[in-house]
């Protein structure tokens, strides 16, 4: 039912008299009851609108004008001169619907780049041997999935600091720009398998990888070394197009991390260069982006030892690497 709030119709000027002598004051008096009559009739129909059946009786507010008795009681407390606000559910779905921002752009000399980090082994790799003693194929032939690792003679494991130093390698690396990919965080049982981290880098068209190791030969064998690939053709591993350009990476690397951490090259493999290759890992057989290992020192060693358990130590090893992976780059 529509609310009609448009004033009577006037009344019809052949009712009344012209010539009857109390025409003046019974004109006035209409005229003034009839301008009235709109106002209370208006302000009567939003008062009984507002006052509603409640158990408390009619309400006594003073009656509204009808634009302000269309807004929620939020926007009627508005200050003077201020927007009114939209609804809670209004403004819910006006939040809802607005798009994420975009995030920043990377910046630095390694924006755009994308740079692949292979924390070596699994620390619960010791308590899963059995699923990592899997065969894979390499490509030059089988071999087991994964391996424990090492550890120091006082227990640390060689997993522990591939994660450590890859965790620090890659807020080196995010500082100048490169989106970095870990192939696990101890985020899982055991492994990966050999097979899956060659896979990770490749999916990601890495422009570099690197697997942070430290070796476990005997005392009195020092410093670090860095493995590159072989140049092989089987199965699934064709390298021929990594074998240069990995070279290149490792050499950058040897250089920046000597400098950065002390250390020197291996000094019972590699004929003092920190440079070997090889052709029986998995992981650097079925790459085909760029890669190569670092033996970042002889957890067996001593003196390697007390550093590999040096956080100062790990932080060096990790810029060390970080810095050869810029250069190898053109950052």
């Amino acid at each position: 039912m529509r609310n009609d709030n448009s004033p009577p119709s006037p009344e019809s000027g052949s009712s009344i008299d012209p010539d009857r002598p109390w025409f003046t004051r019974r004109s006035t008096l209409v005229v003034g009851v009839a301008a009235l009559a709109p106002a209370a009739l208006a302000g009567w129909v939003l008062t009984q609108a507002f006052a509603g059946t409640g158990s408390d009786g009619p309400s006594r507010s003073v009656p509204l004008s009808s634009s302000h008795s269309a807004l929620s009681p939020g926007q009627r407390d508005a200050k003077p001169g201020s927007t009114p606000s939209a609804s809670p559910s209004a403004s819910q779905s006006t939040t809802a619907a607005a798009p994420a921002p975009a995030p920043a752009p990377a910046k630095g000399p390694l924006a755009g780049r994308t740079v692949v980090v292979d924390p070596g082994h699994n620390a619960g790799n010791f308590e899963h041997t059995d699923e990592i003693d899997q065969q894979v194929d390499i490509g030059t032939g089988r071999k087991e999935c994964d391996t424990t690792g090492t550890t120091t003679n006082a227990g640390y494991k060689e997993a522990d600091f591939t994660l450590d130093v890859s965790r620090r390698l890659r807020t080196a690396l995010e500082a100048q720009g490169a989106k970095v990919v870990l192939t696990h965080q101890a985020d899982r049982p055991w492994g990966p398998c050999i097979t899956e981290r060659a896979r990770i880098g490749n999916e990601a068209k890495a422009d570099a990888v690197v697997s942070v190791h430290a070796d476990g030969v005997s005392a009195g064998n020092r410093g670090f070394h860095i493995i590159l690939p072989a140049k092989v053709k089987g199965g699934a591993a064709d390298t021929a197009k990594i074998v240069g350009p990995s070279r290149e990476l490792g050499e950058r690397i040897a250089g920046n991390f000597a400098r950065t951490t002390g250390s020197a090259p291996a000094n019972y493999l590699g004929s003092g260069t920190g440079l070997v290759v090889r052709d029986d890992l998995g992981g650097l057989n079925l790459s085909t982006q760029p890669k190569v290992f670092i033996e970042c020192g002889n957890m067996r060693d001593a003196k390697d030892a007390a550093q590999l358990t040096s956080p100062e130590w790990r932080q060096k090893a990790a810029q060390g690497i970080a810095d050869g992976i810029v250069g190898f780059l053109g950052g």
